[in-house]
């Protein structure tokens, strides 16, 4: 456990490019009033609004919240959603210079609607998505092609958030790729959607139900995993795949031939998993930057995650926390 406490510890400060699918996760809460007399639906009283880093955004929130100097890359509109996600990222000491405003579509958001009362349990009773279809224009493509080309000699570590809304291009994928490998710099990428689009990369972070959609069958039992595991392992040519489990933990399979099974580290509070694959991206990549050995570095987090689903919503797990964590389970 010392050994997890030092590399946390020398997690501090090392320099990180987060970049992906920009999101403001906005939380609106509602009070039940009435049943609406148009139609059978509840008639809500807004009592409140908070706007949240969701998406590749909550991972540089994480990364920064657990000691990094992060520079975020993506691509943001010219809206008020935009500003705040700007100010969050100042307010984290967050390099912004990696962002691409781009006036011809929204910022990406995520609009969760809570329902609750006096004598009810609060519930998201429904999510409003608003987001562009449309690929990148040529322009905005160039634009974040050079900022990445500017901010890649300064990092330590690179991590690669992909929500599916086509922040990471093919091209700004083979310049990261290249990069990363020709310099041996540790980076990882978690897609939700388009995992097979990175063949090449150092590591990969897929939980257990994307894994079974990659090689086309569910994953019944750890017999299934293994199979699975070294399957992408091959197929897309990485030195590792950490594979999210829920409540199974997590298991880390490594080119060499290993596998890693690690539990979870608490399973007495589990609030909400939303974000908790962010938080888990992050102290991973972070903890490779700081000289951590691949099994190491998904002890660190699991525990990392394992305090972010013990919070409500999207939220950040600071290094002050995670060390606590790591004390308390010496």
């Amino acid at each position: 456990m010392q050994e997890l406490i030092n590399i946390t510890t020398k997690m501090q400060d090392k320099k990180i490019l987060v970049i992906g699918d920009i999101v403001a996760d906005v939380y609106v809460d509602g009070r039940i009033s009435r049943i609406s007399r148009e139609a059978p639906v509840l008639i809500l009283e807004k009592a409140g609004e908070k706007i949240v880093a969701g998406g590749a955004a909550n991972v540089v929130a994480n990364a920064a919240t657990l000691g990094g100097e992060v520079y975020a890359v993506g691509v943001i509109g010219d809206d008020p959603y935009a500003e705040k996600l700007r100010n969050i990222f100042k307010d984290l000491d967050v390099h912004i210079e990696g962002l691409v405003r781009d006036k011809s579509r929204p910022t990406i958001t995520k609009t969760r609607i809570i329902a609750g009362g006096r004598a009810t349990v609060s519930q998201q009773i429904v999510r409003i998505d608003n987001e562009s279809k449309e690929p990148l224009g040529k322009k905005v493509e160039a634009e974040l092609l050079t900022k990445i080309d500017r901010i890649l000699p300064k990092v330590d570590g690179i991590i690669m958030s992909d929500y599916g809304s086509g922040t990471i291009t093919q091209n700004a994928r083979k310049l990261i790729t290249r990069y990363a490998g020709t310099q041996k710099i540790p980076n990882i990428v978690d897609s939700r959607y388009n995992i097979a689009d990175f063949e090449g990369v150092g590591f990969i972070k897929q939980n257990d139900s994307e894994l079974g959609e990659f090689v086309g069958h569910t994953l019944n039992d750890v017999k299934d995993l293994i199979g699975a595991g070294a399957k992408i392992l091959a197929k897309l040519n990485v030195h590792g795949v950490l594979i999210t489990r829920g409540e199974m933990g997590m298991t880390l399979f490594e080119r060499n031939g290993a596998a890693h099974h690690i539990p979870v580290s608490d399973m007495s509070e589990v609030y909400d998993v939303s974000g908790a694959g962010d938080t888990c991206v992050a102290a991973f990549l972070l903890a490779l930057t700081a000289g951590a050995q691949p099994s190491v570095a998904a002890k660190i987090a699991n525990y990392a995650a394992g305090l972010a689903v013990r919070k409500m919503g999207t939220s950040t797990v600071s290094a002050t926390e995670l060390i606590a964590a790591l004390e308390r389970a010496r």
